[in-house]
Order: C-alpha cells, then sequence, then structure tokens
C-alpha cells in the first residue's frame, strides 16, 4: 500500500497525479477462507481489518452485494459520542471513541474525526433529571460529560434559541465534548484500503443468497451469485439485513428493521459549531465540512427494509429545527435519504454470537451507529471475543436486559448510576 503524505500529494501534483493507484485490490474469489464477513460497511471491514492486524488471521474475505461505503454506512448522520446510560454502552462507545482519536493516523487514511462536541438539549424537568443521570453515570465510568445552563448552550452554539417564549424551550443541556463527527464513507474506504494492503479479499458486487450447515450444524460457507465459498466461520454484519442472513443459517434473532431518516441542506459558510440533539422533539443537526447542515429524523413506526420513509417525519423534523434555529428557516434542502435501523427490544449494545453455527453476527447497535464502527469491529473478531476482549465486550453478551443485572448490582458503588428507568429512550441506553 503506498503512504500516503503531503509529500505523495505534492509529487503527484508534478506528475499531474496519474501516479494514484486503486486504494484496494479487487480479487477473484478463492474456494476456502478461514473466515468469511458478510457486509462491506464500517463494522464488517473493521472486523476483518482487526483480525488481520491484532490476530494475523488475513486468509478472509469481506462479501459486499454493492459497493464498499454505499449501505447504511454512507447513509448515517456522521455523529460520534459516548455518553450513554447503560453500561454495555459506554464500554463499546467509549472503547471506539479512543480509536477514532487516532483512526486517521492508524489507517493512514483520512476520516475527518472532528471533535466539536456534542450536545443535547433539554426541554423539560423529565429531560433535566434524565441528563444529569447520565452526566453522573458517564463520569462515574470515567467518561466526559457535563450540565451547561441555557446561557452556556447558547454560548457554545450561538445559532440556539433560548428565549422563553420558543415552542421548545430549553432549561438546559448535557454536553460532551470529545464527541463530534466523522466522513462516514472514509471510514468504510480507510478500513477496506488498510484491510486489503494486509491480505483481506475485497469482494464487491457479490451478494450472498444462503448459509450451509453440515450435519453437525457447523457452517461450511455461503452461496453467493458468484458460486459458493467455503469458510470456518461467518460473521454478519449486514446492517438491517442481519436477521434475513441468520435465518439462511436457520437461526431466528430477535431484530426489528425500520427506516430511518436523514437530509442535508444547501452548502452555507461555517457557521454551526458542533452538534446538536433533541431527543424529545427527535431532531439532530450538525454541519459538515462541506457547509452542509446534516439532519437526523425520527423512525418511522413499521417494519421496513426500505432506504425510504413517511413525508411526515422528516416535516415533523424540520419544524422542530425551525423552532430551535429561527434563523435556518429560509435554508433549503437537497436531498433526504433512509437507512435501516436495526434494533432488539433492549436496544443495548451487543456483538452476538451463535457458538454452535460458528455464525457471528453484529446486529445490536440500535440505530447501527457510526461511533460504534472501530469498537465494535474489534470486538466482532472471533479469536478477540474468545477471550482476549478489548473492555467494549465485557460481560455484554451475557445479559439479555441489562438493566436488571444493574439494578441487583445497584447497592453496589459506581453501578447504581445504572438503574432502569422505564421512560429512557431506547437508543440512549
Amino acid at each position: 500500500m503506498r503512504k500516503y503524505s503531503v509529500f505523495a500529494v505534492a509529487r503527484e501534483a508534478l506528475r499531474g497525479h496519474k501516479g494514484w493507484g486503486p486504494h484496494w485490490a479487487s480479487p477473484e474469489p478463492r474456494k476456502q477462507y478461514d473466515a468469511i464477513i458478510i457486509g462491506g460497511g464500517g463494522h464488517g471491514l473493521g472486523a476483518a481489518y482487526y483480525l488481520a492486524k491484532e490476530h494475523g488471521i488475513t486468509n478472509v474475505a469481506v462479501l459486499e452485494k454493492g459497493w464498499i461505503g454505499g449501505g447504511n454506512t454512507g447513509r448515517n448522520t456522521t455523529i460520534i459520542r459516548s455518553n450513554y446510560l447503560y453500561e454495555e454502552s459506554m464500554d463499546i462507545y467509549e472503547h471506539s471513541l479512543k480509536l477514532w482519536e487516532n483512526l486517521s493516523q492508524d489507517l493512514n487514511y483520512n476520516v475527518m474525526y472532528s471533535p466539536r462536541g456534542v450536545m443535547m438539549l433539554s426541554h423539560n424537568i423529565h429531560d433535566q433529571q434524565s441528563f444529569k443521570r447520565h452526566i453522573n453515570a458517564n463520569r462515574l465510568y470515567g467518561i466526559d460529560n457535563e450540565w451547561l445552563t441555557p446561557e452556556q448552550a447558547k454560548a457554545y452554539c450561538p445559532p440556539l434559541d433560548i428565549s422563553k417564549t420558543a415552542r421548545y424551550p430549553i432549561n438546559g443541556a448535557a454536553l460532551q465534548r470529545r464527541g463530534g463527527t466523522a466522513r462516514h464513507d472514509a471510514v468504510a474506504w480507510g478500513y477496506a484500503r488498510a484491510a486489503s494492503d494486509r491480505g483481506v479479499h475485497i469482494i464487491q458486487n457479490c451478494e450472498v443468497t444462503g448459509i450451509r450447515r453440515d450435519e453437525t450444524g457447523r457452517v461450511t460457507g455461503v452461496d453467493t451469485n458468484r458460486g459458493f465459498i467455503g469458510a470456518k466461520k461467518v460473521g454478519i454484519s449486514a446492517a438491517g439485513h442481519s436477521s434475513v442472513l441468520m435465518q439462511m443459517a436457520d437461526v431466528r434473532v430477535p431484530l426489528q428493521s425500520q427506516p430511518l431518516q436523514a437530509l442535508v441542506s444547501e452548502p452555507l459558510k461555517p457557521i454551526f459549531p458542533c452538534v446538536v440533539m433533541s431527543n424529545s422533539v427527535h431532531a439532530y443537526i450538525s454541519q459538515s465540512d462541506k457547509g452542509e447542515f446534516v439532519i437526523g429524523a425520527g423512525t418511522d413506526q413499521y417494519n421496513s427494509y426500505s432506504q425510504t420513509g413517511g413525508l411526515q417525519i422528516i416535516t415533523h423534523t424540520l419544524d422542530a429545527i425551525c423552532e430551535l434555529f429561527p434563523m435556518f428557516r429560509r435554508v433549503k434542502m437537497m436531498r433526504q435519504w433512509g437507512r435501516h435501523r436495526r434494533r432488539h427490544p433492549g436496544s443495548f449494545a451487543d456483538p452476538g454470537r451463535d457458538a454452535g453455527a460458528r455464525a457471528l453476527p453484529q446486529c445490536r447497535l440500535g440505530n447501527g451507529r457510526l461511533q460504534g464502527d472501530a469498537g465494535v469491529g474489534q470486538s466482532l473478531c472471533p479469536s478477540h471475543r474468545a477471550r482476549r476482549a478489548a473492555p467494549a465486550c465485557r460481560g455484554a453478551h451475557a445479559r439479555a436486559l441489562p438493566h436488571r443485572a444493574a439494578h441487583r448490582r445497584g447497592s453496589r458503588g459506581r453501578r447504581c448510576a445504572l438503574k432502569h428507568d422505564p421512560t429512557e429512550r431506547s437508543e440512549d441506553r
């Protein structure tokens, strides 16, 4: 792999940029691999990269039915944070956030990580109590999070309307300064490039149509539109289609897939300094390096594999954005899209496992969050999970309902902050 640097760019500029090669190789599939990972997004490519880098397992293929970065990885809203409530989520997202801080250097690829801060708005007493509970739990766990008054929130994000007559009055905010954004598809490209350089096969336009198991129940490989490919282990990181692929192996997983919408505005000069989220009205916004406002909307309340959604969802979100930031009312929207939100009713972080089948589904991260790419990529590695686990994996797979376990341990020091609140929004656990 050619190393990227300012000197390489300067040399190519003198040669008319004719010396750049492909980011990654495009080999024909082998007949047999040690492991196959289905899904060429950030989670799947991250798993392949860490298998090769940390465990020396390079006889690996990543199968992507489309093109790299064309699935959920290229359709999210780029937010990275670790200020979750439950221990399982804090584990994996904080571990991932630490990896994000040096990921560009690790991959020799600019993922455009920008720790500009993530501010979560409080609109009522319940929000205030919930966010302060988050802050206390995060601090006890060693994660940065702080409470801001409305005036401090306004100073941190000047376009915010904190007037008393606002439709959504603001009585404070929780701020994680280390949170921020990254370029979503660049993450997939960076992982693909680095994994390919270590010998991993990146195979695009290769759709999996079946998963084969022998008479003992062990996985033996996958059927694809390019023929059968054998493997000792199969990892599944296919966003909303994870349950569909697991069904091919006769394994049923309790997942729901729903459309989750987002949209971007016309480009503007830099005006918005951070990420702002409002859980009460489910709207969140940041400004990209190209100047577009990246706006996240809510989830359509039905199960679907569609990459579109209902107009009423984005209409409600834009109404809320206009109320929170009145100066944006004349900004024009350019495009809208949807992605698959796959979730377990418990909505906590758990890269799962079917030990008998040797199939490893990564499928229980709520909105399929970008911020988990690095940490989940590590934790999905089979040998990494075999008790060489990173902090991200610690204990999460053992509990179906983490709040119950936390409640039982409520009298033991710091964990008392993690008792279950039935009114808590599932995506913030």
